[in-house]
């Protein structure tokens, strides 16, 4: 977010002398809670006084790692004003050197700094011991600190970890959905039962901790039913999957099952008490990586098993005897096979086929399914990347529904989420759905969004948020209003008018106040 400070002087008065406009920039990260952003105001305020800066402007990334500019919208538009000479400032004013950024790359930092610079734009690190002019001693010294800063990043993140392990092989539950046909516990520090948590629901004491326990007797006879279906009537996911759905039973997520949510009732060790971590890493927000199963953190036996483990291993050995018999030359076979039998492979496609693995399997073992699509000799006659970027949307929306209620939470709202229609209702007086827009660049290089408003859950505000041109990342937001809104699809550009980009803003903030309560005053 971004505020701008008037500098006009007051009629009939002259300033003494010609003050710099100041831009201040402040990050609070979740580690960090004590460098409140007023505390770094302060101590800028005071250094800019000093040093006759007036500030005139502020950008505030609240909440954020600074690991990476991702999801930092405020650095990245203080770093496109510059660049786009739309700067009405010419110093930059930050707390200290790790307020910049604790970037894992220290020339990282340093580039963003130099692109400030490139621009005739100086940086100040107001609570640092050293002047920043450029000379070697503050070069060295901003070194390292850079590194200091990644550093302390690295050690912390290990801790955590290791804080994590340590409570994985205490039993206790560190974080997701518990699945079908279990539920989350609360207990005390003592290990006494608290409540259960619902979906959304988290706890509020550092202390407490989460466990995993049987849910409702009709929910844990249809997990054992799966096991029976599958080890001892021999039927296929697929076929579970269609048997469940014909009686209408429903997932944990209110949804229809696949092939895909059966495969993760009969793979997954909680069902028989087990509780394993670190499967895959995300450390330091860098990619996605799955361990091999000799890195997994486990402790058996620590939940109450609500599937008999000798019918759990059963299960198993099916699979890998099933799995087992495929070489990557065979898989590549089979998916050719499939590709000359249908004109559009798909993973759907691929997930319902009973002679060919699941597609996991193919991302497991390629990469991606865009990999053994290439290796099969598949070119689909859509892009391969529009493949990927639909993908990667896909697993940014429940994160950012998640983020959404999280933030309403914070201001006092009362969000419920209908999993079966995504709606959001809030304050039980209206509803919000949320969108993502992902970015097609045209011929001749201008950037286009396109969304479909839907009839068929008609919420209050539409949410729409517009991927930026890599389609990495959010870069800005639409709230979009149905009473004013009246067309079905819309096509927005760069700048789309003053009809929808009133509707325009960087981040939610607005968004959430809207669900603030505050008292009356009589």
């Amino acid at each position: 977010m971004s505020t701008s400070g008037s500098d006009a002087t007051p009629p009939g008065l002259t300033p003494e002398k010609q003050t710099i406009r100041a831009a201040q920039y402040v990050r609070m990260s979740t580690e960090h809670q004590q460098y409140s952003t007023l505390n770094q105001q302060d101590v800028i305020l005071e250094y800019a006084e000093k040093r006759g800066f007036k500030i005139v402007k502020t950008y505030a990334d609240q909440g954020k790692s600074g690991l990476n500019v991702a999801g930092r919208n405020a650095l990245r538009q203080l770093i496109t004003d510059v660049q786009e000479n739309r700067a009405d400032f010419d110093v930059i004013l930050v707390y200290d050197v790790s307020r910049w950024g604790r970037f894992q790359d220290a020339d990282e930092s340093a580039y963003y700094e130099h692109t400030c610079k490139k621009n005739g734009i100086e940086v100040h690190y107001c609570a640092e011991q050293f002047e920043n002019d450029g000379g070697p001693t503050s070069t060295i010294i901003k070194s390292v600190k850079r590194a200091m800063a990644a550093e302390y990043s690295r050690e912390l993140s290990s801790k955590v970890f290791k804080g994590q392990c340590r409570l994985i092989e205490l039993g206790y539950r560190q974080g997701g959905p518990p699945g079908y046909g279990l539920r989350r516990m609360l207990v005390d520090m003592n290990g006494h039962p608290k409540c259960q948590l619902d979906q959304g629901e988290q706890k509020s004491l550092q202390t407490d901790r989460v466990i995993l326990v049987p849910g409702p007797d009709t929910e844990v006879n249809n997990v054992n039913w799966i096991y029976q279906l599958f080890v001892k009537e021999g039927k296929r996911e697929s076929e579970i999957a269609s048997i469940l759905n014909e009686k209408e039973i429903l997932t944990d997520l209110g949804r229809q099952w696949n092939r895909g949510t059966v495969s993760q009732v009969l793979t997954n060790e909680k069902y028989i008490g087990n509780n394993v971590f670190n499967r895959t890493s995300f450390k330091l927000k860098k990619k996605h990586v799955r361990n091999s199963p000799e890195m997994w953190i486990r402790a058996d036996g620590v939940f109450e098993a609500i599937v008999p483990p000798e019918i759990y291993y059963q299960a198993q050995g099916i699979l890998q005897e099933r799995n087992r018999k495929f070489t990557n030359d065979e898989l590549i076979l089979r998916l050719k096979a499939l590709s000359e039998k249908h004109d559009l492979l798909s993973a759907a496609l691929i997930d319902a086929t009973e002679d060919i693995p699941t597609s996991s399997t193919y991302r497991s073992r390629f990469g991606s399914m865009i990999n053994a699509y290439k290796l099969a000799g598949y070119i689909p006659d859509r892009n391969y990347q529009y493949l990927e970027i639909n993908r990667h949307l896909r697993s940014l929306y429940p994160n950012l529904i998640e983020d959404v209620k999280q933030k309403l939470d914070t201001v006092g709202a009362v969000v419920t989420h209908d999993s079966t229609t995504d709606l959001l209702l809030i304050n039980n007086e209206y509803s919000a759905s949320m969108v993502l827009s992902r970015c097609k660049p045209t011929a001749a290089g201008s950037l286009r969004w396109r969304i479909n408003m839907t009839n068929r859950v008609m919420p209050d505000i539409t949410i729409l948020a517009r991927m930026d041109s890599a389609n990495s990342m959010i870069s800005d937001f639409y709230l979009l209003p149905m009473m004013d809104i009246s067309e079905s699809k819309l096509l927005l550009c760069e700048t789309n008018g003053v009809y929808l980009d009133t509707y325009q803003f960087n981040d939610l903030e607005y968004f959430t106040k809207l669900a603030a309560r505050e008292k009356l005053r009589w």
